[in-house]
């Protein structure tokens, strides 16, 4: 089975920073109708400055993320940095052993980001919160795992269940943040970190998949 080199993992990462940046406005668009509208700036700005860190250096995907979560944890205001800092810093960790990702490595460390999360914040699935399109992400590429899927239809799965979460919390009532003071006002509205979350995870499988050439 096709597996994503961890030493090429620098075009991927560039790909994530590219991908918010042309997002900002959208995310902070989305953020500003139940929040404080300020998701996007704070998400570029790190990403951007991440992307401006790793512009001349050789780095390896876990090595890149382990940068971008301790970039994140100190530059972006609000919940976000730590959140993300959590995320992208226990992936990091999970797969710093690993010289090739697959199906199998890649839920590995999804799977660590979630347990990390789940140390910091309370929110759950059906909260109206990133956890919404991390979770069945996680799920479906463990669940493509088990069943022997190759890691390329591995990632469309991944996409397709962050996505769908994303699309979930427009249902939902926030029970977290400021939004979640608008209680049933909340409701009809996406989530903006779910937003950006899928917005990562399907990036990060593009990427994945046009380096191991089956985009």
């Amino acid at each position: 089975m096709a597996a994503f080199k961890n030493a090429k993992g620098k075009p991927v990462l560039q790909k994530i920073v590219t991908a918010i940046q042309q997002n900002k406005e959208y995310l902070s668009e989305v953020d500003g109708l139940i929040g404080d509208g300020d998701h996007g700036m704070n998400m570029n700005k790190g990403f951007t400055l991440f992307g401006d860190a790793i512009a001349e250096k050789d780095i390896s995907f876990t090595e890149g993320l382990d940068e971008l979560g301790n970039l994140l944890f100190g530059q972006i205001g609000g919940s976000m940095g730590p959140i993300y800092g959590t995320v992208f810093m226990d992936m990091a960790s999970a797969g710093a052993g690993f010289d090739e990702i697959g199906a199998d490595e890649l839920a590995t460390m999804l799977e660590s980001a979630m347990e990390g999360l789940s140390d910091i914040v309370e929110a759950r699935v059906g909260d109206k919160t990133l956890v919404d399109a991390l979770f069945p992400a996680t799920q479906a590429m463990r669940q493509a795992q088990t069943e022997g899927i190759p890691f390329e239809e591995a990632l469309r799965r991944m996409k397709q269940a962050a996505e769908q979460g994303r699309d979930s919390t427009r249902d939902l009532v926030a029970k977290h943040g400021r939004s979640s003071r608008l209680g049933e006002r909340s409701r009809g509205v996406l989530d903006a970190g779910a937003v950006s979350c899928c917005i990562l995870l399907c990036t990060m499988a593009d990427g994945m998949l046009e380096q191991m050439g089956e985009a």
